[in-house]
């Protein structure tokens, strides 16, 4: 989410490439877009959710008390409007906001899911985000029962949160899945099928899901019972395709079967010579290295990633490997499009190029061989995606250690769901990951390796790193944070806890039958919740 890419090889990011379509009318179902993911949805439950490709399918289904518009501001969604204060939000429900079976959505229904979220046993990853909120940790930790969560329904339509300090960025929390509501009496009828099939969910936002054949295809119907269903042109979101192969993708445009494709190095040559004129969209995600820090690994030693870092050039990367156009290397943890004080954040605090050095990186291999207790560079595991890109990323890094440094780089393949699930289990000695911003601040970066982030995979900790965390959550003063926040990545750089490969920018083709396609760095994306086809 960031989701994780999702991207990814979510990761948000960890992420996996989309492809959106439109067929002609259909005479029983209108205006229909037809669209080709690239992964199969590993969960529609948003209190689980951590990747790209379902936080796609939930934005387009569901909606929280705010969203993003098509210039990525904040705007109303089930509340219509809220108060907001330094330790204090109130948010208005819309009376008019209802479940897809005709029922209200209430306060209520926040309460509970944002209680669910925190609770131990769910086991969500994504149950820090909540901790700005009073009393949420402790809740997390199993110090407090949930019922003790300062969020309460004042009424139906009146929600009140308390927060534990100021937090400059809890307006953008509230459009995030994780603060989706959750309506109890049918998550409670659902028991453990709850989200396992289309029939197991329900829905709030401009579509609904009807149809879900798992590994092979989804559809999406525009909810009759969405309070702003006036707006929404399209009637039928229909997904045929699942697919992780680019090319299938690519060809489907050019045999005008899909109006929408995601372009990569496999493809916009061709692109190119077709004289396609292609878009382009600085998605904000970072793709990067991410070490396993536990003990008994040979990435928790320090020496060796040095050595590892030294070797590795993120501009060479992205020029041989990524060379897509509007991809940039990845020189800090803190991706290039996120806002600092006045400006964006890297140009304010930027951080220096990386320079390889061999000479140096096998004097740190050789210190890193004598504290590890081993005669010859060690195997290294190596923990990927199963696509195209994936595979060409693994063996330029397989290449490039074996040359360098003699290291064996095992490359462990796994479809997307399979390979979140091994992050998640810290069976890796480095995962290719990636990082898409969650909401709109440097934060969603930032705390990304804090102790208690569940998305810190490599299990790094540092009560520095924790306490400068803390202190940017505490204040509201800008320029305090960002100074905060460059300490940060200085942090993540000497300790390589993750050493950043490149930025993806996206590229891709469009047909002239679909007009209002909104593309954002945060939220859904591709958006076309209110895109219209034009025949």
């Amino acid at each position: 989410m960031g989701k994780v890419l999702n991207s990814v090889f979510h990761g948000a990011l960890l992420a996996a490439l989309i492809v959106f379509g439109a067929c002609k009318q259909d005479v029983k179902l209108g205006k229909t877009v037809r669209l080709a993911f690239a992964e199969e949805p590993p969960t529609l439950n948003h209190l689980l959710v951590t990747d790209q490709v379902s936080n796609r399918v939930l934005g387009h289904v569901m909606e929280g008390l705010t969203r993003y518009d098509h210039k990525n501001r904040i705007i109303p969604a089930v509340a219509e409007k809220w108060d907001l204060e330094e330790k204090k939000a109130t948010f208005y429900l819309r009376k008019d906001a209802k479940w897809s079976d005709g029922k209200a959505v209430t306060a209520h229904d926040f309460v509970f899911s944002w209680r669910k979220v925190l609770e131990p046993k769910t086991a969500s990853q994504y149950s820090f985000i909540f901790y700005p909120i009073k009393n949420a940790q402790k809740i997390n930790t199993g110090k407090l029962s949930s019922d003790q969560l300062a969020v309460k329904a004042l009424d139906d339509y009146t929600l009140e949160v308390h927060l534990e300090q100021p937090c400059p960025y809890f307006l953008a929390l509230t459009a995030f899945s994780t603060f989706l509501p959750l309506r109890e009496d049918f998550y409670k009828d659902r028991g453990s099928r709850y989200a396992a099939e289309a029939s197991d969910l329900l829905f709030n936002g401009p579509f609904k899901l009807t149809e879900w054949k798992h590994m092979a295809s989804l559809k999406m119907e525009k909810n009759e019972s969405y309070w702003n269903k006036a707006a929404v042109n399209i009637d039928v979101i229909d997904v045929p395709y699942i697919t992780p192969d680019n090319r299938s993708r690519f060809n489907l445009f050019k045999d005008n079967k899909i109006d929408f494709v995601e372009l990569n190095t496999e493809t916009i040559d061709e692109a190119v010579k077709g004289k396609h004129r292609f878009k382009k969209f600085a998605e904000g995600t970072l793709f990067y290295m991410q070490f396993n820090f536990a003990k008994g690994r040979v990435t928790a030693n320090k020496n060796l990633r040095k050595a590892i870092k030294l070797v590795f050039d993120p501009v060479t990367f992205v020029n041989r490997v990524e060379s897509v156009p509007g991809n940039l290397p990845g020189i800090s943890i803190i991706p290039t499009t996120l806002k600092g004080v006045s400006g964006r954040f890297r140009e304010e605090f930027p951080m220096p190029v990386p320079k390889p050095d061999l000479a140096l990186a096998k004097k740190h291999m050789a210190l890193a061989l004598k504290e590890l207790g081993l005669s010859k560079a060690p195997s290294i595991h190596w923990l990927t995606g199963d696509n195209p890109t994936s595979d060409k990323q693994s063996q330029f890094i397989q290449g490039l250690l074996k040359k360098t440094l003699g290291i064996e780089l095992k490359i462990d393949k796994q479809i997307f769901k399979q390979r979140i699930a091994k992050m998640h289990a810290k069976d890796f000695d480095i995962v290719a990951a990636g990082w898409g911003p969650d909401y709109d601040d440097v934060m969603t970066f930032a705390d990304l390796f804090t102790s208690w982030n569940e998305n810190n995979h490599g299990r790094y900790k540092n009560a520095e790193y924790d306490q400068i965390i803390r202190e940017a959550s505490a204040t509201l003063d800008a320029k305090k944070r960002m100074v905060l926040f460059d300490r940060i990545q200085k942090i993540v750089d000497r300790d390589i806890v993750a050493l950043p490969m490149y930025e993806r920018g996206k590229v891709y083709l469009t047909s002239p039958r679909i007009k209002g396609i909104v593309r954002n760095p945060v939220g859904s994306d591709p958006s076309f919740i209110f895109a219209k086809i034009v025949e």
